[in-house]
């Protein structure tokens, strides 16, 4: 049996390298520590159990409450998705099931970061023929049990408070692949300062799946119009089809109608 300070060595080096890097593959933890997979997994059991980790598919995430960034929400607290998925849950569905209606068997689709998109994978039926492409835990736990769907999922380092993974193989990943539709996320609409997030790190792979898909879809609820964020990454006229709820501004309804926009009120 190992000594209980080999143990404890190794679980300090597990912790150790999830403040760093957020997140790291059970392999990976294996490979860097020289042990078996199997003591790795005995390992993160023993954090899980202390609430320290939590397991997402052979996938280790640090738990802890910090925010990556000082983004704000609507309330002036930081941004945190979670918090953000209580939010006009009603309206957000609406949009999330509007959206699923505009997708058709054998579409190649991506599906951006956010809580409004998490409900889109739950309203994509379980027997569509798909490739989705996505990069969230939110969003691939909402779409892996689809039998018919084939996933890509973009790996990197953990954000926790949009539970987005980042890396430039990531962002490599999407350029490399081409999709029908792709649904984004928004924390801020403006026909004059454009379509803004919350985190400076989304912004190359958002980039990225703009120019990789040939529709893009904006889901976003009537909050986020005449609203500004610090992470500029596209136009409003750069998508084709808007999706949000009743009470968007009727001063957006005639900008995006004026643009061509194909604009969905749920």
């Amino acid at each position: 049996m190992q000594g209980m300070d080999v143990i404890q060595s190794r679980l300090k080096n597990i912790i150790d390298t999830l403040k760093i890097h957020r997140a790291v593959t059970i392999k990976e933890f294996a490979q860097h520590l020289h042990v078996s997979e199997m003591t790795i997994r005995r390992d993160v059991a023993i954090l899980v159990k202390e609430n320290m980790v939590k397991q997402v598919h052979g996938v280790i995430v640090y738990n802890d409450n910090r925010i990556d960034t000082p983004a704000t929400n609507d309330e002036g607290s930081r941004y945190n998705l979670p918090n953000e998925e209580e939010r006009r849950v009603k309206e957000k569905r609406s949009i999330a099931k509007m959206a699923a209606s505009l997708i058709s068997p054998n579409d190649i689709i991506i599906i951006d970061t956010g809580s409004t998109t998490e409900f889109l994978g739950e309203y994509i039926p379980g027997d569509l023929p798909l490739k989705i492409i996505c990069f969230a835990i939110n969003i691939l736990l909402s779409v892996h049990k689809k039998k018919d769907c084939s996933l890509i999922f973009g790996g990197g380092y953990f954000h926790e408070n949009t539970m987005m993974f980042e890396s430039a193989e990531g962002v490599e990943l999407i350029k490399k692949n081409r999709a029908n539709k792709a649904f984004m996320s928004a924390r801020g609409v403006s026909d004059t300062l454009g379509i803004t997030t919350a985190d400076n790190y989304e912004i190359a792979t958002k980039r990225a799946i703009l120019n990789s898909s040939q529709e893009k879809i904006l889901l976003v609820d009537s909050s986020k119009f005449n609203v500004v964020r610090s992470a500029y990454y596209a136009e409003l006229k750069d998508f084709d089809v808007i999706v949000t709820d009743d009470k968007i501004p009727e001063e957006y309804v005639r900008i995006i109608r004026d643009m061509g926009i194909t604009l969905h009120i749920t």
